[in-house]
């Protein structure tokens, strides 16, 4: 516990004094540790330590925020003053606060419980790793002109209490590898990256080799030296398992968080109950997934992470809910309420944002496609949630022609529209995979990850560059 129990007690009844409905307080110890690896030398080496809370008093429809970085009793009585000033109705406190019992979720196990936990790992063994992922990577071509290898861990101890009585904790541990190379050629200069992130500690490279990682990176750099320009118009779009996961999470799933809808922001607005997507089509928030990128005992708020099946066969069934829209709706919090840091206030968020397999072989899906582009990978892309319209660069790709996967091209953008994408589904393969990134949102970003069996899109707008 960061902070005992007994002075959250008097901190939170201190934020309610000026006729607080609700108060919390959020305590965060976070470490975290980065390297770089750069031609052949380490660039960046570096750990930190950040520690605070962020207290929230809510009046009505205002919030009043107030973070500090001092623990002490007295440093959170000053911020819970602050928060309770900028919306108080300078009444005395109505509401009082119960005493506080220490609660546990009880999804699964700590991801500390079984983690090799980063802080006890010499540096020296992470260089390595950052050494062994360099020298596979220029292994593989005379090609390979630079290669960056990056890894990052981090450990974050989160505290939340309320004025409901809540009092609760997680002990969240993340690692990361990352590798990317540039190949030159006739084409100039082409770039691969690969970037795998879970949940766990050390033990994530018994899972993940760090020379396949790097083989990867430098093996999509150098196909794209022989790409042609992608084509342009109308066609079918297969998206191998993960690649497609960033779009959907994009395009479909930021539409449905309820505060998004809330705001007239969203295309899926009164439309629960109603067919959205492909029979084919079942979209799932999971908090609780394995040890992906996205996955927490409870959420920034304390509420347990859960399973959210928000499109089940097509049909819109769900909006993801943090606590404060869910009590005002009068339900339930889906475990969605995230946060960057102590420093920001939570709002609604995805975590592991995916679609599950179907009954398809991957390969089948390529034979039924006579033409069009297989996606492995996609880059950045710009979403307008109000409308579902979205636009996204291919970073590796490849042409289907006659059911086969032929030449790979370079340049192409996927433009199209959420829902309608969706309804184009037409296959869905029994294989799946997930991507791991960061999402941003309202100047905040968070990790997640998202996820997709092997599927096809009917037809979908190329853009390319091929005359």
């Amino acid at each position: 516990m960061l902070v005992d129990n007994e002075v959250c007690e008097r901190v939170l009844g201190e934020a309610l004094k000026r006729g607080g409905e609700f108060a919390e307080i959020f305590v965060e110890d976070r470490r975290a540790t980065s390297a770089r690896y750069d031609e052949g030398r380490v660039e960046e080496l570096t750990s930190g330590r950040d520690r605070g809370a962020g207290i929230r008093v809510i009046v009505g429809e205002s919030t009043g925020f107030a973070h500090t970085a001092d623990l002490s009793e007295a440093g959170l009585l000053e911020a819970a003053k602050g928060a309770a000033t900028a919306v108080g109705r300078g009444a005395a406190a109505t509401k009082s606060v119960g005493r506080l019992v220490e609660q546990r979720a009880s999804n699964r196990s700590s991801s500390t419980n079984k983690a090799t936990l980063p802080e006890t790992i010499d540096k020296g063994a992470k260089i390595a790793l950052l050494q062994r992922a360099d020298a596979a990577a220029r292994e593989v071509s005379g090609a390979i002109q630079s290669v960056s290898v990056s890894y990052a861990d981090s450990r974050r101890k989160i505290q939340i209490a309320n004025s409901d009585g809540l009092s609760t904790g997680d002990d969240r541990v993340r690692t990361r590898f990352m590798v990317q190379c540039v190949a030159s050629g006739d084409t100039g200069m082409q770039t691969g990256m690969e970037a795998p992130g879970r949940g766990m500690g050390f033990e994530f490279f018994n899972d993940f080799e760090v020379e396949s990682i790097a083989r990867t990176a430098a093996e999509r750099s150098v196909s794209l030296l022989s790409a042609v320009p992608a084509p342009s118009g109308q066609m079918a779009v297969v998206l191998k398992r993960g690649a497609g996961g960033v779009l959907f999470h994009e395009a479909c799933g930021h539409g449905l968080e309820a505060d998004l809808v809330q705001r007239d922001a969203s295309v899926f607005k009164d439309r629960i109950g109603t067919q959205v997507a492909s029979e084919l089509v079942t979209v799932i928030d999971d908090g609780t997934f394995a040890r992906e990128w996205g996955t927490y005992d409870i959420d920034d708020e304390g509420q347990a992470a859960q399973r959210n099946v928000l499109i089940e066969n097509g049909v819109l069934t769900d909006y993801m809910w943090d606590l404060v829209r869910a009590r005002k709706s009068g339900r339930a919090s889906s475990g969605n309420g995230r946060r960057e840091t102590y420093r920001h206030l939570p709002m609604v968020r995805m975590t592991n944002t995916f679609l599950p397999a179907g009954d398809t072989d991957p390969d089948a899906i390529i034979r039924d496609t006579q033409y069009g582009i297989y996606c492995v990978q996609l880059g950045g892309g710009q979403v307008d949630t109000a409308t579902g319209d979205f636009v996204f660069g291919v970073t590796e790709g490849y042409l289907i022609e006659n059911g086969e996967i032929t030449r790979p091209i370079r340049a192409a953008q996927l433009v199209g529209n959420g829902p309608q994408t969706m309804t184009l589904v037409d296959a869905v393969g029994n294989d799946f995979e997930t991507w791991t990134g960061t999402c941003g949102k309202s100047g905040q970003g968070v990790p997640v990850s998202s996820g997709q069996p092997t599927l096809r899109v009917a037809r979908m707008t190329v853009g390319g560059t091929a005359s």
